[in-house]
């Protein structure tokens, strides 16, 4: 067996995770030198030193691949704690709103996506944006114009709903007299008919018309998916929704037919997904899950459970009531998809066969309803290392704050949301009110409470690139805002560079039960890792999201590198 190293990155900008896995900090080697070299041989990292050490000189073989860095960066591979990359793939498939910028350019898309695929019997797709519409809520009667008489059903951006044509409702027998469900509610219009909104477990009832994508269309967009988090220096995921949703089919067996045939080149732990119109029934079915989806570098030991769903809409579960648009207090509170006692029952029997629990929770009263679950747990189960985890925390009651610490709960933030933009200004602080208002993304109190920090994406709903977010995190703007946009939001609430770069690579590795084979550059750690163009830990706070990746491996082998590296 060789001896010398198979891939040697030296003459850059070593970064790893601190003693307390909170912070990325400058690696060093022997006798404390600062490190700008790394050595890899058989997927693992073999050395951390200076270049011109003696120990990374033997290393040398006559088949080495010598990456000069030349200044640039070296940093752990991102590791994304909330993503939906099989949804996320086929959506890029099929209509895909994202990105675009105005209705009329979404409308401009649909019409064209519609007239270049007649063979379909339905146009589907996702990725609109509530603050095109009056109250956040789209018409049927203006996806009839542009879709030519086919039904038509495209979820949200933020995938809690969706908006249908009148073509879809009347297929799927939906009108005025259709009932709400419990979970969800269709819009409608001062006459009582449907009026093309359709909300949560509603956009549930109509997706399950829309005609599945074949089997070997779903593996595409999943593979799709992987090369665009690998292309933004993504090494491993947990998906968010293992199982059927608003329509889109269960990826578990597509995730294991990657894994098994070794196109999945990402490390992933799937959240199998609680139906929350169902018990503790279920849970039988998700122990045989678990079991089933194991395969390659993918498992399933963790159960997603859907707390409420987002302010925009009211449905985000608010322990005092939503304002009116004159400011005045309502009756609405939102949703609790799961009934607290329930929740604390389903929670503590998960945490006794040994699962980890991935909660949403955007409102405060879900977030405090999912801390009394895991408080009921570890009563009943004692301590665990099962590593439970709350995504979102859109809004968080300053007495919940300290208990993500005590309690031992990673928050699982998804950074890019906490700047101003036309949602959160618009259909969000108007309605929460200045106390409220204040209290949306506490990264900064949460980081000083001394909860552990784990970051996600959730694209498709945002963008899956790291460094947009971490940009987010440290500055509270979006990159280049401009006006009153421009303004940081909350600015106390800022992090610094180096504990959110530690939320994005060991911090969401931690959560995905992964910390101690990847998340940080230490020897003996597998070689999952992502080269930058600079530095952007040590660089200003302002260009983080200018920072480009260069190239990302997985294991010490490349799965994406640019041409300029």
């Amino acid at each position: 067996m060789s001896s010398y190293a198979d891939v040697i990155f030296s003459g850059g900008a070593i970064y790893t995770a601190d003693r307390g896995g909170r912070r990325l900090v400058k690696a060093t080697g022997s006798g404390g030198r600062p490190a700008d070299a790394v050595a890899v041989a058989g997927g693992k990292i073999i050395a951390v030193s200076a270049a011109d050490d003696a120990e990374l000189r033997e290393l040398r073989g006559p088949d080495t691949d010598l990456i000069d860095l030349r200044g640039r960066a070296l940093l752990p591979g991102f590791t994304d704690a909330h993503v939906h990359p099989a949804f996320a793939g086929v959506t890029m498939m099929a209509c895909n709103l994202i990105g675009a910028r105005t209705l009329d350019e979404a409308l401009g898309r649909i019409e064209a996506y519609a007239r270049a695929r007649p063979e379909l019997e339905w146009i589907s797709g996702s990725g609109w944006r509530m603050e095109w519409f009056e109250r956040g809520t789209p018409s049927r009667h203006q996806l009839d114009q542009v879709t030519g008489g086919r039904p038509a059903f495209l979820l949200n951006r933020d995938l809690h709903g969706g908006w249908a044509n009148t073509r879809a409702l009347e297929l799927a027998g939906f009108d005025a007299s259709t009932p709400d469900p419990v979970d969800g509610r269709f819009e409608r219009e001062p006459d009582g008919s449907l009026q093309g909104t359709v909300h949560e477990g509603a956009a549930d009832l109509v997706g399950a018309f829309v005609p599945e994508p074949a089997f070997g269309d779903r593996l595409a967009g999943l593979l799709l998916a992987q090369q665009h988090l690998h292309q933004r220096g993504v090494t491993s995921w947990q998906d968010a929704i293992v199982g059927p949703y608003l329509g889109a089919q269960d990826p578990l067996p597509v995730y294991l037919a990657a894994a098994r045939s070794g196109q999945l080149t990402a490390r992933v732990r799937g959240a199998l997904w609680w139906q929350r119109h169902r018990g503790a029934e279920q849970i039988d079915e998700i122990l045989g899950r678990r079991e089933a989806g194991r395969a390659g570098r993918f498992t399933a030991g963790t159960v997603k459970i859907m707390q409420d769903s987002v302010v925009e809409n009211f449905t985000a579960s608010m322990l005092e009531p939503y304002l009116d648009s004159c400011g005045c207090q309502t009756r609405e509170r939102g949703l609790s998809h799961v009934d607290p006692d329930e929740l604390r029952e389903h929670v503590t029997a998960l945490d006794a066969h040994r699962f980890q629990v991935h909660f949403h929770a955007i409102g405060d009263r879900a977030v405090r309803e999912c801390l009394d679950a895991i408080a009921a747990a570890r009563a009943a189960n004692g301590r665990t290392d099962h590593r439970h985890h709350i995504a979102h925390l859109h809004v968080v009651h300053p007495h919940d704050v300290p208990r993500f610490a005590e309690l031992d709960v990673t928050a699982n933030m998804q950074a890019l949301w906490a700047a101003h933009e036309p949602q959160l200004d618009e259909l969000t602080i108007p309605f929460l009110g200045p106390e409220r208002a204040a209290r949306q993304y506490l990264f900064g109190d949460l980081l000083r409470s001394g909860a552990r920090l784990a970051a996600g994406s959730d694209w498709a709903v945002s963008s899956a690139n790291p460094l947009r977010a971490i940009h987010v995190a440290v500055n509270r703007a979006l990159p280049d805002s401009t006006g009153p946009q421009a303004e940081p939001f909350l600015p106390e609430q800022r992090l610094p560079a180096a504990e959110a770069f530690a939320a994005y690579t060991l911090g969401s590795a931690f959560v995905n039960h992964l910390d101690d084979v990847t998340g940080s550059i230490d020897t003996g750690k597998l070689a999952d890792l992502v080269v930058l163009d600079r530095d952007p830990v040590a660089g200003p706070p302002g260009e983080i999201s200018s920072a480009k990746v260069l190239a990302t491996y997985v294991e010490g082998d490349s799965v994406y590198r640019a041409d300029s590296l």
